[in-house]
């Protein structure tokens, strides 16, 4: 379903590596969390609405393609799984939460699918950031599981390279809420994970000056 509606919306880009480092902006520093849960859209949608949450981006991660477009991914060759990126104040929300979250906003269960989205591109994927994340990555994800009654089917490997996705899918659930995908797949898990306290109502991501 979401792919059809991408291949009406594509336009031609260009992606560029992203640094796996940890930044200082502004005497604030950051650091990076990439997190694979199915749709990209659904996962900024949530993540979006955590304090602490600097920055989204969208796109591709875990593959082997170099600078694969949203199309060549969708072919389930590129070996790439929908990513984002997310930069984080962790004076303000811990590595640990981002985890935390990341097993509520979607299902771990299931091999190469989230509901009806089905490929490779889908699967669920943690790219840890250093060997403190990789640690903290394992350790979330036994905990998880005993929470959860099916096997996690969650892959935690090293990140190596990250390629944003075309500028239309970037903050895409805030500027095409009422499209069918988006109310029918986006919104009732928002609601949800907002209904348990797990996320705020409102975006919290401060706007690019």
């Amino acid at each position: 379903m979401k792919t059809a509606i991408c291949t009406l919306l594509a336009v031609a880009t260009f992606a560029v590596g992203a640094p796996a480092q940890t930044t200082n902006t502004m005497n604030t520093t950051t650091e990076l969390a990439t997190l694979g849960g199915g749709c990209f859209w659904c996962m900024d949608a949530v993540y979006e609405r955590l304090p602490g949450v600097i920055s989204l981006t969208s796109g591709f991660s875990g593959g082997s393609t170099k600078d694969p477009s949203y199309q060549d991914v969708c072919t389930g060759t590129t070996g790439h799984a929908e990513v984002i990126q997310i930069k984080f104040d962790p004076a303000k929300i811990t590595y640990s939460k981002l985890l935390e979250v990341f097993w509520q906003a979607h299902d771990p269960t299931t091999l190469n699918r989230q509901g009806a989205d089905e490929g490779t591109q889908y699967r669920s994927i943690i790219l840890y950031h250093g060997e403190k994340q990789r640690l903290e990555a394992e350790k979330s994800k036994l905990e998880a599981q005993t929470h959860i009654k099916a096997p996690i089917v969650t892959e935690i490997v090293p990140f190596t390279v990250f390629y944003p996705a075309e500028d239309y899918h970037q903050g895409y659930y805030d500027a095409n809420s009422d499209q069918p995908y988006c109310r029918v797949v986006i919104t009732p898990k928002l609601e949800k994970l907002e209904h348990k306290k797990v996320i705020e109502v409102a975006p919290q991501i401060k706007p690019a000056l």
